[in-house]
């Protein structure tokens, strides 16, 4: 299937992600930095020492003052945007799935990234094992055609590069069992250049989130937390005695549900999700809640714009 529609990316191509804070990146892009360089947007003077190009002295300047200035430039630098994106076992649950949509999210960052020449990075997780959760093993075809599709969309760089980084979006596929915690703070202590993280997950993961996206933060970068839950979890349709697996630990729980218990469901899940927002609020994260069922245009082209993730 295809991710975004042709009219959707054209629509995404008038976006820039935006950067509070002015990349450190050392690779030259299309965006200002605090470095000085040698582009055409000017930012300072400073007093000419033996050895400066002359080419880049101040004359009119000099012709007023009688003093030697070199004038300097603001280099324009690339940002770098890593997603972190959940292909847990439990990201295949819902209709329409969870992973779907976060794989349409991811590739919609991805475009408005690669299209304002900055660095992608898309960190997929959990690593490939060679038994899933179900006992079955994998073909090494498969194996090989995922591993392929991973390091493919790793340190991807340019517009020319957005028609196979969404293909190699689209042949991912969701399996195992995740850390989530363990995930985002190996990313954070790996990235060579802090800029932009997007976390795409459900974050429903028993050893929780809060250390994870604190290293993301503690790091420097500009965080987006968006959780996916897919409308089944949101509302369930099974009732009576029911026998729950878990889809990625494989462990099964005998539990009655009854439709009186309905309205305490729906309260703890609001209540988890709520958590999630004032943990992300009070540490400059932008928290989006999605299910796996909205309008992938009005998040977009709605809620993060307004967020000024880009604009």
């Amino acid at each position: 299937m295809s991710l975004i529609t042709p009219e959707l990316l054209r629509r995404l191509e008038q976006f820039q992600l935006l950067a509070a804070r002015r990349t450190k990146s050392s690779a030259k892009g299309e965006r200002r930095s605090k470095a000085r360089g040698q582009s055409v947007e000017f930012a300072d003077h400073r007093n000419y020492v033996p050895g400066d190009d002359f080419r880049y002295l101040d004359w009119n300047l000099y012709g007023r003052l009688d003093r030697l200035f070199l004038k300097l430039y603001e280099e324009e630098r690339e940002l770098p945007v890593t997603i972190f994106l959940d292909a847990s076992e439990s990201m295949t649950f819902g209709t329409p799935r969870k992973f779907d949509f976060a794989r349409q999210v991811a590739a919609a960052v991805g475009y408005v990234a690669l299209c304002g020449f900055d660095r992608v990075n898309v960190v997929t997780f959990p690593e490939l094992n060679s038994t899933s959760n179900t006992g079955t093993t994998p073909d090494n075809a498969s194996v090989s055609r995922e591993l392929a599709a991973r390091g493919a969309i790793r340190s991807v760089r340019g517009k020319r590069s957005t028609i196979q980084f969404l293909q190699h979006l689209n042949q991912l596929t969701a399996q195992g069992s995740a850390n989530l915690n363990e995930t985002l703070r190996r990313g954070a202590l790996q990235a060579r250049q802090v800029g932009v993280a997007v976390v795409l997950s459900d974050f429903l993961d028993p050893t929780g989130y809060e250390e994870g996206l604190g290293a993301l933060v503690a790091r420097g970068f500009q965080v987006n937390a968006i959780q996916i839950l897919a409308p089944e979890e949101w509302s369930p349709a099974s009732f009576g005695d029911l026998r729950l697996v878990d889809s990625e630990s494989g462990v099964t729980q005998e539990v009655t549900f009854g439709r009186y218990r309905l309205v305490n469901y729906q309260q703890t899940v609001q209540n988890f999700i709520q958590r999630l927002r004032e943990f992300s609020q009070k540490r400059g994260v932008h928290f989006f809640m999605c299910p796996s069922d909205a309008s992938l245009e009005q998040l977009l082209l709605k809620h993060l714009r307004e967020a000024e993730v880009w604009g």
